[in-house]
């Protein structure tokens, strides 16, 4: 399986994490999880939790827009996972696949981790 990058081109974060690997010589494969014909569904967010080693969806939350969005402080994992499943501007970005492993670039450099 190809290295697969969970992007979003308005994020500067998410730009230079994809510059950075090409800058490695990796292509990845490019989901723009934004878009609505490529939005994540909970199944693959809790996939993509265990592939990071994440012991919650918080760990890969963005915290700012959760309070934007109203995405209560106790909310339990599933509720966290709906919400990231019905706005995907609630996920950290960027986030990498490669071999069953996952690596949230923050900073960008983790993506290379899982090459």
């Amino acid at each position: 399986m190809a290295y697969q990058l969970l992007h979003h081109t308005g994020c500067g974060t998410s730009r230079k994490g994809l510059a950075l690997l090409q800058e490695h010589g990796i292509e990845p494969d490019i989901r723009k999880y934004m878009n609505q014909s490529e939005q994540l569904s909970e199944a693959e967010l809790r996939d993509i939790a265990a592939q990071l080693g994440a012991a919650s969806p918080r760990e890969f939350l963005r915290e700012k827009d959760a309070v934007k969005f109203e995405l209560a402080d106790d909310a339990d994992d599933d509720a966290v996972f709906a919400a990231m499943a019905e706005n995907p501007r609630l996920i950290q970005r960027p986030i990498g696949i490669n071999g069953g492993r996952a690596a949230l670039g923050r900073p960008i450099e983790r993506l290379l981790d899982i090459t």
